[in-house]
């Protein structure tokens, strides 16, 4: 018997509404609706603020839904966005405003306040992660300055606002609530002392408005959208399925390492996100001044990994070259002029806070690199190529650091997403690390959703290896071995880049 699922997928620069149906062991993906997402500056306070248009994207969420109903009943619906960002309800459970987007620099002043009260060492202690500006408790924090604060009831990371939307019931599952800087990577849930800091020092209503934590595969309840007929294949209400909320933490599900090699991921997509996966989480000093983060993924293990600034440099560029009305951007021309381009002629530190805010990229890009003393590039097919080569100085970089900093050696890296298509970006990846590289799945992301959400409705079963062997099975996959003698090539780029 066939099963058909429903992967909602939010990115940071588009949403995605995509269909699978599962038969023979296999998952077909087809795309029901796609549409366009980028944070819409707003005007607060006498200062330029960046907000979701979260209603825009219901929208889109609604018209792909009903796309996939009419195509035949849905066995599951799962939501997977990206981390960090909420919105906040009040105590009718109506959205108090749009949800603010973490490359807005409202946190500046927050992140000071919370470091004078407590320091970076013991903040890493309690909640394994990665420093980022934008990490959740910092906004919070922010929004204590806000009218709305004194109204919220709740706080809804953004696929469980969705969730809350579709269904009525309120929850918060883990591998999102990891990126908030307020879990126990240890224990998965909400840390008592960091708690106590928030509410104690700066007034933020935790835990109260905080709803009950849930893992991934947890049944949420049935879905319910108004004018949208969806129903079962038994003619039942469909459930909400809380997946791996945090689109990583079903990309990570989606890799399809059944070699049984220890392996490296790469998410690639608007980020990076660089690492493994683990059992425990890694509480290290070094890892804290490397600047991992312990993310929790599904069944119970850590995304260890660090993320890295990703194709959001190359989207802004391309942004920029659209409005400037120029010709030939066509993938097979830019993918032409990058690879004509001369190897490791420029390359950058794409990780730099320089390249974190949206508008002007190209001029950040050509600023950065005379500062540095490196050579500004001057044709479209040079910037796209030191974009290329610099992201993988950053994953060679990363992927050495995880192997330290975690003691466990990696036999083959897995980059799934967007940039698994870029052959190059592939291919020069393996070159640098000398490990081979598996291309694939690009829809890695929904796969995990998906495949989540059919172990939760019974037509799967057992562990993430058994689900990783049906998305192997699913997907279209290229392998990229090393080129033999190139790592020494990728030592001298890396030195460039973080001597500079």
């Amino acid at each position: 018997m066939a099963h058909t699922v429903v992967a909602v997928d939010l990115g940071a620069s588009s949403g995605r509404v995509l269909r699978g149906v599962l038969d023979g062991g296999v998952l077909a993906v087809e795309q029901c609706h796609r549409f366009p997402n980028a944070p819409v500056h707003v005007p607060a306070g006498g200062v330029d603020d960046l907000e979701w248009d979260i209603l825009f994207l219901w929208n889109g969420i609604r018209t792909g839904l009903a796309e996939a109903a009419k195509r035949g009943p849905v066995d599951a619906v799962g939501v997977d966005t990206w981390a960090v960002d909420y919105g906040l309800l009040d105590e009718d459970g109506r959205l108090l405003g749009n949800p603010a987007a973490y490359r807005s620099s409202r946190t500046a002043e927050p992140v000071e306040w919370v470091f004078s009260a407590l320091s970076r060492e013991q903040l890493h202690r309690c909640n394994g992660l990665q420093f980022q500006p934008f990490n959740t408790m910092f906004q919070l924090v922010s929004d204590t300055s806000r009218v709305r604060n004194s109204l919220a009831h709740t706080m809804l990371m953004l696929p469980d606002l969705i969730g809350h939307w579709l269904t009525g019931r309120s929850v918060c599952e883990v591998t999102n609530a990891s990126s908030t800087g307020m879990i126990d990577p240890s224990t998965r849930r909400w840390h008592p002392a960091v708690m106590r800091l928030l509410a104690d020092s700066f007034g933020v209503p935790v835990p109260q408005i905080l709803p009950p934590l849930v893992e991934a595969g947890t049944v949420v309840g049935p879905v319910a959208i108004a004018d949208i007929d969806m129903r079962d294949s038994a003619g039942g209400p469909t459930p909400l399925v809380a997946v791996g909320t945090h689109d990583t933490a079903s990309a990570v599900v989606g890799v399809p390492a059944v070699d049984g090699l220890p392996f490296g991921f790469i998410s690639s997509g608007t980020w990076s996100l660089v690492g493994t996966e683990l059992d425990a989480p890694v509480l290290s000093e070094a890892s804290r001044a490397a600047n991992f983060t312990n993310e929790l993924g599904v069944d119970g293990t850590v995304r260890y990994l660090k993320n890295i600034m990703g194709m959001w440099v190359q989207q802004e560029c391309l942004r920029e070259w659209i409005d400037q009305d120029m010709r030939n951007m066509s993938w097979a021309v830019l993918d032409a002029e990058t690879e004509a381009s001369e190897p490791l002629r420029t390359l950058f530190d794409i990780n730099d806070p320089a390249f974190m805010a949206p508008d002007g990229m190209l001029g950040r890009i050509e600023d950065w690199c005379r500062r540095a003393g490196e050579p500004v590039p001057q044709t479209r097919g040079q910037v796209l190529r030191a974009i290329t080569e610099s992201l993988v100085v950053a994953y060679r970089r990363a992927l050495r650091e995880v192997v330290e900093l975690s003691g466990r050696p990696l036999g083959v890296v897995h980059i799934v997403g967007g940039g698994s298509k870029n052959a190059l970006l592939c291919q020069l990846t393996a070159d640098a690390t000398g490990l081979p590289v598996v291309a694939g799945p690009v829809e890695g992301t929904a796969i995990g959703n998906m495949v989540v959400q059919l172990r939760a409705i019974g037509a799967l079963s057992g562990s993430l290896q058994d689900l990783r062997v049906v998305v192997a099975e699913s997907s279209s996959l290229s392998r990229h071995e090393p080129s033999p003698g190139a790592a020494s090539v990728w030592d001298e780029a890396e030195a460039r880049v973080f001597s500079s």
